[in-house]
């Protein structure tokens, strides 16, 4: 646009450069690098793109790899970031909820026997995402251990503890249920003060896993992850 005003020497002697170096530089194409960095930027946008903007950089890598490109992973990174591409973190995030302080007195009534002798007797419980054009949307749901079936379920945009207590109040709405053990992993969600008091107030025996083992909830995450269970 200055160049509609000042002359070319002059704007070249403002930033110190020549006007011979100038020409030259606007006439030569783009270095070998460049376009190759233009090239792998396309087919990142379009792996990302097919993964329905799940895919991260190593996930994207793998898949280059496979496709015969020889680039490093920090390549794809730092062309991801460019592009403002980036993948999708499974692992919960950190949640606006305040903690019930009794939360690590919770024992875990469970110790990974998934099993009930009728129904109404253990619950567990887990929240996951759902891709969608629009974004993610958080599902929280509460399966019967006897049946294998979802008897509280809850849908938001986002992961606070009242996308859980809804799930609960479904469950306790539809059953009816008498001092019914509810696991859950130790998300601030479930040990949030005001879930805490709704088990309270409704009879229901709260039951946590242990921090960081993925096999104390494990029929939960499995149901969710594999979605073998009827909604009821």
């Amino acid at each position: 646009m200055n160049r509609a005003y000042y002359s070319t020497a002059t704007l070249c002697g403002v930033l110190g450069v020549s006007p011979s170096g100038f020409y030259a530089w606007r006439n030569r194409g783009r270095s070998v690098r460049a376009a190759t960095d233009a090239a792998l930027t396309e087919r990142i946008e379009a792996i990302h793109d097919n993964s329905r903007g799940t895919y991260g950089a190593p996930r994207i890598h793998a898949e280059l790899r496979d496709e015969g490109w020889r680039f490093s992973a920090k390549r794809v990174a730092r062309l991801m970031r460019a592009a403002g591409l980036q993948g999708v973190s499974r692992r919960k995030g950190t949640i606006a909820t305040i903690p019930d302080r009794d939360s690590e007195d919770k024992p875990d009534l469970v110790e990974r026997d998934f099993t009930a002798n009728g129904p109404d007797q253990l619950y567990v419980a887990d929240i996951t995402y759902v891709p969608t054009w629009a974004g993610f949307l958080y599902l929280a749901v509460v399966i019967d251990v006897f049946s294998r079936r979802v008897v509280g379920w809850s849908m938001a945009g986002h992961m606070r503890t009242e996308i859980v207590l809804d799930a609960l109040e479904m469950a306790i709405w539809q059953r009816r249920p008498e001092a019914v053990i509810h696991h859950s992993d130790r998300g601030s969600q479930y040990t949030s003060i005001a879930f805490g008091n709704r088990c309270r107030e409704a009879g229901v025996r709260p039951s946590m896993s242990s921090v960081g083992d993925c096999y104390d909830n494990s029929m939960a995450e499995s149901g969710l992850a594999h979605q073998p269970w009827t909604p009821q």
